[in-house]
């Protein structure tokens, strides 16, 4: 309950308080952003599965977070979209993980 009280308070903070964003930084952010996405609906699903485990989370989303980051910035330098393969390998990821959630949810309830 604790982390949906947090999470709902940081979409109020964030709709409420305006900081300007460069397009640039705004690249970084987003890609940031999806892959914080990603590891948030990976944890939810170890989490039904009853496979979570802190240590492994938060190494994901540090990681994923970071080298997601490194690739818009490797792309800035060599003049290539590589963020474009970021965005499809974490939506991929995030849709899979989305789907098996919604899976685990209506397997444990019986619409009988």
């Amino acid at each position: 309950m604790i982390p949906i009280f947090g999470l709902l308070i940081g979409i109020i903070i964030g709709v409420m308080v305006k900081v300007p964003i460069s397009p640039l930084m705004g690249r970084y952010l987003g890609i940031a952003l999806l892959a914080a996405l990603d590891s948030a609906f990976g944890g939810l699903r170890a989490s039904i599965e009853k496979k979570f485990n802190d240590r492994l989370f938060i190494g994901g989303f540090v990681s994923n977070t970071l080298m997601a980051v490194f690739i818009v910035y490797l792309g800035d330098n060599l003049g290539v979209e590589l963020y474009l393969a970021a965005i499809v390998a974490f939506g991929v990821r995030l849709f899979q993980n989305l789907a098996i959630i919604r899976r685990h949810i209506f397997q444990a309830r019986h619409w009988e």
